[in-house]
């Protein structure tokens, strides 16, 4: 295990963001998160936040835009290993999401930092996984292409926490909540047991990762003054053109701290 080099939990975050290589990576958030969590990281000034700019990642898979990227159905090895890529690369770009959060809003509640240092751990733990079944299809992490929507969102939100805690959990992320059951579907059909089993476990674990972005996105309202819902709705007409999309997966999403309320205003934005 890698040793964590600081004292300051934002800059141990800012190391864990920095890091391209992904195996390094893994390791310094597990070091990280168990710091942490052994009382060794402050939340003393770790120093001026940096504007946000590109993550630590590996020079592939090559960014492209969304529409440049192959559809593949999933009757074949190639096909199913071409999904595995698109959800660890989503779960690559998480960790960093959840290190960015933890680094750049600073004065939040001690429980803040320990929800997304816990969602940092988790998604590598997906990464790790779903690195070892493309190893199973003979590829790794790096050889197709792959789109940065999540971190593009990331730069347009990191100017606040209220707008970082509504747009990243509760639209990209909870997207996952939407999408997997019909993959983990489509994989049961051809009998892909191996890849239905990570992505169940992932689907439990995204749950309570939208979750803490309800959470946290109620508190900063609070903090603000506003109304969660009216607010939500406003960000999303503001931000969330094309990004929002349905239908949504009712049952987690509610699991996840969604109202009805919110869930039938989100479905009116995209009749």
């Amino acid at each position: 295990m890698l040793a964590v080099a600081h004292s300051n939990l934002f800059a141990a975050a800012r190391d864990c963001l920095a890091e391209c290589q992904p195996q390094r990576k893994l390791a310094l958030t597990q070091a990280t998160a168990q710091a942490y969590a052994a009382g060794r990281l402050t939340l003393d000034d770790g120093g001026a936040v940096q504007p946000i700019g590109e993550p630590g990642r590996p020079a592939r898979p090559e960014l492209v835009p969304p529409r440049q990227l192959a559809q593949r159905g999933l009757g074949s090895p190639a096909g199913r290993a071409a999904l595995v890529h698109a959800v660890a690369h989503i779960e690559f770009n998480a960790i960093n999401l959840a290190w960015d959060a933890v680094y750049r809003f600073r004065g939040m509640p001690a429980g803040f930092y320990a929800d997304w240092i816990a969602v940092a751990a988790d998604e590598a733990r997906h990464f790790a996984l779903l690195s070892r079944r493309l190893d199973d299809f003979g590829m790794a992490y790096g050889d197709l292409p792959a789109h940065d929507g999540l971190w593009d969102m990331a730069r347009r939100t990191a100017h606040s926490c209220l707008e970082r805690m509504a747009l990243v959990p509760r639209v990209l992320e909870a997207r996952g909540l939407d999408v997997t059951p019909g993959m983990i579907e489509r994989l049961v059909a051809v009998d892909d047991t191996a890849t239905v089993a990570i992505l169940e476990q992932i689907l439990a674990e995204e749950v309570a990762h939208v979750a803490a972005g309800t959470r946290w996105f109620a508190w900063c309202c609070e903090r603000a003054g506003v109304d969660p819902a009216d607010t939500f709705t406003d960000l999303l007409q503001r931000y969330g053109r094309g990004v929002l999309k349905g239908p949504f997966n009712r049952r987690d999403r509610l699991a996840a701290g969604f109202t009805a309320h919110e869930l039938d205003r989100l479905a009116g934005l995209v009749a």
